[in-house]
């Protein structure tokens, strides 16, 4: 269920697992598929939701793209209607997994389409996976919530994702946790802050102190979390435009989320949470 740009998800009180995946490039020659298959069809075997945020295709061969490369483009998007090709074949190969992404959001390379050629890609996949698949796949943003919401009875506790698909870049050094830093000024409330974009990989936890109803001072744990990509760029580091700018071999892939909700003191609900790169 979505309202304004909050996706919620309803769970029983018993532990779940997520796949967090972002950047996947998935009409690149690059984009490593037979990977990105693995991790779906883990998920479907274990019946895990699915969540996207963002650069979920790479759309940069299209008319007038001063990014295009003849290299960059598969045989079977090399038509006159590159654009519907790429919607076409990409519902036939995500529609096994249709019933458990929760939600797809925005990239920078799904609004420089809209920017550039005013379609929106995204709005236009979803509607076609969820009319041939009769699933309920929700349009994100390039940022929002999700509400992950465990019942227990008559009692609840809900873990609170921020995502962002990110912004600026990835930084030799800092590898995007700059942009964790800026995001947990300006987000209140959020158990855990998602990135993509910079294709770097990584759990930091911040340890917060706050001031409880009863005047206790409390801490509480918030995941940073960075999801990285599975476009492999670098290759064997001889040539092309990831070489030339200097950057450097990427991790491939996305992160587990596992969800253990629990009855803490005074039978207080609680969720612990953790994430694990996906193998």
């Amino acid at each position: 269920m979505k309202k304004n740009n909050v996706v919620r998800i309803e769970k029983n009180w018993e532990e779940t697992k997520v796949l967090l995946i972002s950047d996947l490039h998935w009409d690149n020659p690059k984009c490593d598929r037979a990977l990105l298959k693995k991790h779906l069809d883990e998920a479907l075997k274990g019946n895990h939701d699915v969540l996207i945020n963002g650069d979920l295709f790479c759309l940069m061969q299209g008319a007038y793209d001063p990014r295009k490369s003849k290299s960059d483009i598969r045989e079977e998007h090399n038509v006159a209607n590159y654009f519907d090709a790429i919607i076409n074949t990409a519902v036939d190969w995500f529609a096994p997994y249709a019933h458990l992404i929760k939600f797809i959001g925005y990239g920078n390379h799904e609004t420089a389409i809209l920017k550039r050629q005013e379609t929106d890609i995204i709005e236009r996949f979803v509607t076609l996976l969820n009319y041939k698949c009769q699933s309920n796949v929700q349009v994100g943003g390039y940022g929002g919530w999700v509400r992950i919401h465990f019942a227990d009875g008559a009692n609840s506790k809900s873990f609170n994702i921020k995502y962002m698909h990110g912004f600026g870049g990835g930084g030799a050094v800092t590898r995007g946790t700059i942009q964790h830093n800026r995001m947990s000024v300006n987000v209140e409330g959020a158990d855990a802050i998602w990135m993509g974009h910079v294709h770097e990989d990584y759990e930091m936890t911040y340890t917060v102190e706050f001031l409880s109803n009863q005047d206790t001072v409390l801490q509480r744990d918030i995941l940073m979390i960075r999801t990285s990509a599975y476009k492999e760029e670098y290759g064997d580091g001889s040539k092309g435009w990831h070489i030339e700018r200097g950057a450097s071999p990427k991790p491939i892939g996305g992160r587990w989320l596992i969800l253990k909700p629990y009855r803490g003191k005074n039978e207080t609900r609680q969720i612990h949470a953790y994430t694990h790169k996906t193998l």
